[in-house]
This record gives structure tokens, sequence and C-alpha cells, in this order.
């Protein structure tokens, strides 16, 4: 049988929906890039006058993000236009590919905080505690502000700048703790060792979330979808006899893709195939799926792709 048209009265919907979640995740991005690119700056000027290396190797860090973040901002308002003859899924996954960007940035900025660090810890330097005591606390709540307003982000852009976020939170909070030390007590080497574990701790996670884009990338069954799960509710649909040759993909980790072909009960009339192609459709909705190409088949029908 034909190829099934896709057209169901929830594409309208959606897609207003998706613009408008898109829209205030840009709105979100420009925000977290202001801010970046701002306290980067001051906390640069701060780092060179406390002679703190954690300080430092964390503003190149900041600098570095406001920029992927100015990119990914960019990448984000792409991903809302439309389909065109240049792609047929519309621009969704120019998303991930900014998620890509700034993990990628994270990572690289990380392995220059560790080599950077290394040849501090070797030979440790003195550095103005009260200063960095002062910076870290500015540091706190600036970054706490932008992790609030990212907290709610679905896409994983947003969800690569929240990290980022909590990362320097977490930073910040260590080299508070490291701050009160050093005020206490002579510890010059307690400085390069909460840089280098600030570090650590990002590449991990830059890590990891590299890890998820390419997932996307490469194509394979979402996370959220169980995929026996879904092929049991079309198999339970009145009239299907089995689904097979079923392809699920993600186009930015939110928005999922399927394709498959149904082998159609004997008895079921022509006029009923609509009723089955929106019910496999609906079940579909169900697990984020949305869009579903389904090819028809009845048993007169050989299919060469007889696999689940």
């Amino acid at each position: 049988m034909g190829q099934g048209h896709n057209h169901s009265n929830h594409d309208h919907h959606s897609h207003n929906h998706n613009h408008l979640h898109s829209t205030s995740s840009s709105k979100n991005l420009a925000w977290a890039f202001a801010l970046n690119l701002s306290f980067s700056l001051l906390e640069l000027v701060g780092g060179i006058y406390s002679n703190s290396i954690a300080i430092i190797s964390d503003a190149f860090h900041d600098f570095g993000d406001a920029l992927s973040l100015a990119l990914v901002w960019y990448l984000q308002k792409i991903s809302t236009k439309p389909k065109d003859n240049y792609f047929d899924y519309g621009y969704k996954r120019f998303s991930i590919l900014g998620a890509l960007i700034i993990s990628v940035i994270l990572s690289v900025g990380s392995i220059f905080m560790i080599i950077e660090s290394i040849k501090r810890f070797i030979t440790p330097e003195e550095t103005k505690a009260n200063i960095m005591f002062v910076l870290a606390i500015i540091g706190v709540v600036v970054n706490g502000a932008a992790m609030i307003r990212l907290n709610h982000g679905k896409s994983l852009t947003e969800k690569a700048v929240f990290l980022h976020f909590m990362e320097d939170i977490l930073g910040w909070i260590a080299v508070l703790i490291g701050s009160v030390v050093m005020m206490y007590f002579q510890l010059p080497w307690f400085d390069p060792l909460l840089s280098l574990a600030i570090a650590l701790w990002i590449l991990w996670n830059a890590y990891g979330n590299i890890k998820q884009v390419m997932t996307v990338m490469l194509q394979a069954v979402p996370e959220s979808v169980d995929r026996n799960h879904l092929i049991e509710h079309w198999e339970k649909i009145k009239g299907i006899q089995s689904v097979h040759d079923i392809k699920i993909w993600s186009l930015d980790g939110n928005h999922h893709v399927a394709s498959l072909h149904v082998l159609i009960n004997k008895n079921v009339k022509l006029n009923e195939f609509s009723k089955i192609k929106e019910k496999i459709r609906m079940v579909a909705l169900e697990f984020d799926i949305i869009h579903t190409t389904i090819e028809l088949e009845t048993d007169a029908e050989q299919c060469e792709l007889h696999t689940k």
C-alpha cells in the first residue's frame, strides 16, 4: 500500500508550542551570554590582582564560554526555522550542534586549566586570599542567578549551558572555602589544587554532554523511548497484525521521528486504514514522536524487511 501521509491536527499546535519554547530558549541564552562576558572580565582583573591561578583560569574558561554562548544562541535561533528544500526536517538539529561546540570548548579550556594548575602546583606562589573571598561570593551570586534562569530549559543546548553554570557555582564554592583556608594558613599550593579539581570536574561533565549529543547525531534510539513498550502499544491497535522495520531517531534530543511498516489483518476494509494510521500516530505522540511515516501492508504483499 502507499506511503502514509503525516498531517495530523497536532502538527500546527506543536509548531506553535515549539516556536514559543525556542524563543524563550534564545532569550535565556542571550541573557546568559551577557552575564558571562561581563563577569569574565571582572574575574580576569580580580584574578591578576589577587595572583590566583584558580580565578585566572576560571576567567579564561568563562570568556571562552561567553563566545561559545554567542554561537550557541545564534544556532538556537536558526533551529527555530521551519523545513525547506535544504532541510526536510527543519533546522532543529542546529541547536545540538551548539551543545557540541560548547562542550568541546569546555573540554579544551579544562585541559588548559589542568596544565596551568600543575605548573603552579610545582612552583606555588602567594595569593591575596581576601580578594579571592570577595570574588568567590560575587561568583556564587552571579552564576546562581543564571542557573535559576536556565533551570527549566529543555533543549540539549540549555542543558549544556545550565551544566556550565552549575560547575561554576561549585567551582566558586571551592574557591570560597579555599580563600578562607588560605586566610588562616600558609598553604600556597591549595589554590592550584582547587583549580585542578575544578578543571577535572568540568572535563568529566563536558564528556558526558558530548556523549549525549553524539547519540543524537548518530541517530540512536532516544533514551526516553522504550522501543518494546511502543511496539506493544502499536500491536494492540485493532486491525493490526504486526509491525516491523521500525526506525526511531531524534532530531534534537527532544523531538523524535519514526517510520514503520504495518501488517494489516485481512478482514480490515480499505476505508478503515486512515483510522488505523491516526491511532498509530496518537500512540507515537505519547512517546514524544512528532513525525511518523507509516507504510501499510496486507498479507498479499511480502515485505522483505520483516524484522522488528
